[in-house]
């Protein structure tokens, strides 16, 4: 990587991990030299921006999209106009399309060009006074463009306005202000782009004042028996995840429909891209029956009227809620939501709101550019059943519970990890969203055996989510011993985790999922136990752990009859020993090491006789596997004609009759 590259790399990073800049996928960066220009690829972000990011194009071959005479048709010229970009790519068998917006990096002359979107700068573009206050901050030497339809359009607006620029000034602008849009600032360094942009950001705040204090407001307990129905209603092809953000400033704008009318239309095309150009409020939010009916009635007008179902959905007392595919998709809808209403806030101090007009939307959300940009910007690359559903592993931090949740989870699923361990189960959430992705991973501290830290499980599920469509109650422990050996206390912990903990999470992911089939009778969720061989056979000197196992594919059989109306299916898996997971080789505690102390294998004198006597027991002599739990798992959700069973999976160890 030349210095220059690397320059642009950090400078890309710096802005495009800033909020107050950037949101979501916007914002362009650029260097040139003599011959060739390297400019960010169209649908790569500027916060993780690397070498390979970048499409490098000669600038000779450039000049072909000043030169060249287009069709007067719109959508045929962005054709045309996109072929001579892709003739000017230096390699394209890298397959990366080079950002539309090159055209316009190309004729500026500096070296470097940064494009952003800041939240203050358009602040004072989207006003009515945007050129007034431009000009009364900054002075003549900011070029200053009334709004253009980007693409070509706005690449012959510009190319007019610099050339007029050179003459008068005798050489280019550093800082191009576009109404509506963004601000682009060049110079032949970063250092220099980095103090202009300063400069603008302390002149603007200056103007303004003291920015509003923004402080987060909690989540209103209502919307657990809302959004578990709000999620259903829009579930369309695939059920969808809600996400919410709720702070003072948002709480400004929800407080009747005078307020909404200023945060309820785009005033950017980035608005438009993420979050369409229409929102659903909700002003009836005094119950969860309220705003469910009120947002029944409204949903058919909108859709009518628009053609779409809402992105976006504001709530009074409530907050603002994106309904969307995956966690990271919705996390975008809500960050460039949220930056309309900050722009929006800006520009009514600055004379007032500027929104797109009618026919400026029509053209970006028609637009091919702005349609590829949303379909890269869908990072949900997996095509199964499961992506970007919502699960709940108990006892999901190590073992099998971990092995189950890092299953879903490289299938897309949105896992909640529950485990009393917090330091290992927050380390393993963090582990898994290591790498970017579209679905969440995330821990919460929780004690099966308590109904109250279930409760708060459940509820924390669906603030996060949305819903709940996956239980997997997995959370156990074992402590072997004859009758004689067992003490009270041990024997009800047992029971307490393993058969009580299983009552608590069906008790509470029910009521979800009873929610969610109100609104959609014919989906299927599910709740499945972990549950073991020795719930299908006694166990030797294990009575506790076994008692509580039999307990299970009783409460099992007895919830699925239940809770079958609601097309709740709930069945056990009864896997065999696994012998590398903790709970048999740990070598303090582990079930080898119990068993050798008590006697239970008669005549083993080490851990290698223990494990030896349990594996010829089974006919396929080996321990149970991660994978086969797995299998299992993915056949008892696939099935819809399957519910109250106890899957055996002991390599047929224990067959049933």
């Amino acid at each position: 990587m030349t210095p220059e590259i690397s320059e642009l790399v950090e400078i890309s990073r710096y802005y495009g991990n800033n909020k107050n800049f950037v949101i979501a996928g916007g914002g362009n960066t650029s260097f040139k030299n003599e011959s060739s220009i390297w400019i960010k690829a169209s649908g790569q972000s500027l916060a993780g921006l690397d070498e390979e990011g970048l499409v490098v194009l000669s600038r000779e071959r450039l000049h072909t999209v000043s030169q060249k005479n287009y069709s007067d048709d719109p959508v045929l010229r962005e054709d045309q106009v996109k072929i001579d970009l892709f003739s000017s790519v230096i390699d394209p068998g890298r397959n990366k399309r080079p950002s539309v917006e090159t055209s316009l990096h190309e004729l500026i002359r500096y070296r470097f060009v940064v494009h952003l979107h800041p939240t203050l700068i358009n602040g004072i573009l989207c006003s009515r006074n945007a050129r007034n206050l431009t000009l009364k901050l900054f002075g003549e030497k900011v070029l200053f463009v009334p709004y253009t339809d980007p693409g070509y359009t706005l690449f012959k607006r510009l190319e007019s306005e610099i050339t007029s620029y050179r003459e008068k000034y005798e050489e280019d602008p550093h800082v191009i202000f576009l109404e509506n849009h963004g601000s682009f600032v060049s110079a032949d360094s970063t250092q220099e782009i980095r103090k202009i942009y300063d400069e603008i950001i302390s002149g603007i705040e200056t103007h303004f004042g003291q920015s509003p204090d923004v402080e987060s407001l909690p989540f209103n307990p209502i919307m657990h028996k809302v959004l578990p129905g709000i999620r259903m209603i829009l579930a369309g092809d695939k059920p969808k995840v809600i996400r919410q953000r709720h702070n003072t400033l948002i709480a400004k704008y929800y407080q009747n429909h005078q307020e909404f009318h200023k945060i309820s239309l785009p005033v950017t095309p980035d608005i438009i891209v993420y979050c369409k150009a229409r929102y659903l409020f909700i002003e009836q939010a005094g119950s969860a029956e309220k705003i469910l009916d009120s947002l029944k009635q409204q949903l058919p007008r909108f859709q009518n009227e628009y053609g779409y179902p809402p992105k976006v959905i504001i709530i009074k007392d409530m907050g603002i809620f994106a309904v969307e595919e995956s966690v990271s998709s919705a996390d975008a809808v809500l960050d460039v939501y949220e930056d309309l209403i900050r722009v929006s806030h800006y520009a009514s101090l600055a004379g007032g709101i500027k929104f797109l007009s009618p026919e400026q939307v029509n053209f970006i959300d028609r637009w091919e550019v702005e349609n590829y940009r949303r379909k890269v910007g869908r990072s949900d690359k997996q095509d199964n059943k499961l992506c970007n559903k919502i699960a709940v592993v108990t006892g999901g931090a190590q073992g099998f519970g971990a092995g189950i949740a890092e299953a879903l989870f490289r299938l897309s699923v949105n896992v909640v990890i529950a485990d009393l361990n917090e330091e290992t189960g927050s380390r393993f959430a963090s582990c898994l969203m290591s790498k970017s992705v579209s679905n969440k991973a995330l821990f919460i501290r929780t004690d099966v055996s308590d109904h109250e830290s279930v409760k708060h499980l459940i509820e924390e599920t669906v603030s996060e989510f949305g819903g709940i469509d996956i239980l997997i109650s997995n959370a156990g422990v074992l402590k072997a011993g004859s009758l004689d050996e067992m003490d009270p206390g041990a024997f009800n912990k047992t029971t307490a985790i393993n058969y009580n903990g299983y009552f608590n999470c069906a008790k509470y992911v029910s009521e979800v999922m009873k929610l969610q089939h109100q609104e959609n009778p014919e989906y299927f969720t599910d709740i499945i136990q972990i549950n073991s061989k020795s719930g299908l056979r006694g166990s030797n000197r294990n009575f506790a752990y076994a008692g509580s196992k039999f307990g299970g594919i009783g409460l099992t059989q007895s919830f699925a009859l239940e809770l079958a109306p609601f097309r709740i299916k709930v069945n056990a898996i009864c896997p065999g020993n696994f012998y590398e997971g903790p709970l048999w080789s740990d070598p303090r505690s582990g079930l080898f090491v119990q068993y050798l102390k008590t006697g239970k294998v008669p005549g083993a004198r080490t851990i290698d006789d223990v494990r030896k006597y349990y594996e010829d027991q089974v006919p396929l002599k080996r321990g149970c596997r991660l994978e086969d739990v797995v299998k299992a798992l993915l056949y008892i959700i696939d099935q819809e004609y399957e519910t109250g069973q106890a899957v055996p999976v002991t390599g047929g160890q224990v067959m049933l009759g």
